[in-house]
């Protein structure tokens, strides 16, 4: 590693108004340490970085908040996505080690038991936030992974299809990373589009954008209420009527400044905490800092309409306080690759599997309304809770081909940024299957290095044995050397 003087391009029309010109000179630290170089420290990346580091590799993790997880952690999106699909657990690898670590150490939700991942059908999972980012951290240590906090990747060096080093920004300045292979994890295929990869963009390339959604944090509910019962069965009774019908008679009585119909709902994290997803912001452009910048501020407004919409009208939640909205807005769909395989809704309500399968996965496509309108309502319930929604005992797999840009040696997209089309994108963005795309993700950056095999003709007969061997649920009888194009 050295340092070196380095002339970023002229920016010649940086002020036209004034009419000066401007040239950015900085010092830019070489590094060429590391073999792996991760973008995103959520889901994906994190499981990426661990597992290419249990194998052998050296990584580098780039995170721009403060704290490994994501959704999970920085958007306050405390629930994993269902584990199983009704009959067996399909959920394995880095993602179920994970949960059973986060349940040995009491950071999930009171109540919660191995059978919410064993055998339960479609059932989210609880946890707390802060229980999360403690065993990230040590994850990460153990197995070696160099983790670098505020630091986001603002440009890259490209040869054909290849990645020579990506440069990063943070407080130290910026450093320019050379490794032999790059992960994009964050969210947004940014570290993708920079290189030039072929991207698709929510809004511009599909008709809607998915709304996101600020996530908040609540005090003082009185669990003990008796509408609630002794078990989790009684807090679901109490969160589908609140959908249902209590949400929707504050809309009727002019409670909501938008009528927005559909409500996550509230998840029991302690003894008189949770977590809730509720307020969607429509329209936002997360790839546009005013548009996320204008929905923060919306997204404080709304949680202060539902802390009172849930002491007038909710059981328990009478004397509940709102302790902290989240300090990242939960965005749902940006931008996604253009991998050697686009996944389809098709292909999902077929639950078709693959010879190249890195996971199995069974939840419905979580399309959330993206108006306030009855009839988008009406669609989001239908997509959700009938027309799509797999059997128990089913389930879709999830094929290594979506975690590759097409035509790119050494660069996989893994979590929301993958290639997948609108609908069934709704179903595999959820956490639990973006630790999953990651651990492949990361397994097949490895395979890559020590093969020389570009990502876009990797050895997957390889791959899904190296997946199995770490523990993955990889049920395919049939496997090729192949990926599915």
């Amino acid at each position: 590693m050295h340092r070196m003087r380095a002339v970023q391009p002229e920016r010649e029309h940086f002020d036209n108004m004034s009419g000066h010109t401007y040239q950015l000179v900085r010092d830019i630290v070489i590094d060429d340490s590391y073999d792996v170089f991760v973008a995103g420290g959520g889901p994906a990346g994190t499981a990426a970085a661990i597992s290419a580091a249990r194998l052998g590799a050296k990584v580098l993790l780039a995170e721009a908040t403060g704290c490994l997880g994501g959704m999970g952690t920085s958007a306050l999106v405390t629930t994993f996505g269902p584990m199983g699909d009704g009959e067996r657990t399909l959920v394995g690898g880095f993602a179920r080690e994970l949960v059973e670590t986060m349940h040995q150490r009491g950071f999930l939700g009171p109540g919660v038991t191995p059978d919410f991942w064993h055998s339960h059908y479609n059932r989210w999972i609880p946890f707390h936030p802060e229980g999360l980012k403690r065993v990230l951290d040590e994850k990460s240590v153990e197995a070696g992974v160099d983790v670098r906090f505020f630091t986001r990747v603002i440009d890259a060096e490209v040869e054909g299809r290849k990645i020579i080093g990506a440069v990063t920004s943070s407080v130290d300045g910026y450093r320019f990373i050379k490794a032999k292979a790059f992960v994009d994890a964050t969210g947004d295929a940014a570290l993708a589009a920079l290189c030039g990869a072929e991207c698709k963009v929510a809004g511009i390339d599909w008709p809607d954008t998915a709304p996101s959604t600020l996530c908040s944090l609540y005090g003082g509910i009185n669990w003990n209420d008796p509408a609630y019962g002794n078990d989790y069965s009684g807090i679901d009774e109490v969160k589908k009527r609140t959908r249902s019908e209590l949400l929707h008679q504050a809309i009727d009585d002019g409670h909501f400044s938008q009528a927005d119909r559909f409500m996550p709902g509230m998840n029991k994290l302690g003894d008189t905490i949770a977590n809730v997803n509720a307020g969607h912001v429509f329209g936002l452009n997360g790839l546009d800092s005013k548009s996320l910048s204008n929905g923060m501020m919306e997204g404080r407004r709304t949680a202060v309409e539902y802390t009172e919409f849930f002491r007038k009208y909710v059981p328990g939640c009478e004397n509940i306080e709102h302790v902290a909205t989240a300090p990242v807005m939960g965005v749902r769909d940006t931008r996604r690759i253009v991998g050697e395989f686009l996944l389809t809704i098709e292909d999902y309500t077929a639950r078709r599997q693959f010879p190249d399968q890195i996971c199995v996965y069974n939840r419905p496509p979580d399309n959330h309304p993206t108006n306030t309108s009855v009839e988008e309502y009406e669609r989001f319930k239908r997509d959700f809770d009938g027309d799509l929604k797999l059997a128990r005992g089913s389930s879709v797999g999830i094929p290594y081909s979506i975690l590759v840009p097409r035509g790119w040696e050494n660069l996989w997209a893994a979590g929301r940024c993958h290639s997948s089309g609108h609908q069934v994108h709704g179903s595999i963005r959820a956490q639990s299957a973006a630790y999953m795309m990651g651990q492949a993700a990361g397994t097949a950056a490895k395979q890559h290095i020590d093969t020389g095999q570009p990502g876009c003709d990797l050895d997957t007969e390889r791959l899904v044995a190296a997946l199995r061997a770490a523990g993955c649920y990889l049920p395919q009888e049939t496997l090729s050397k192949t990926m599915t194009r």
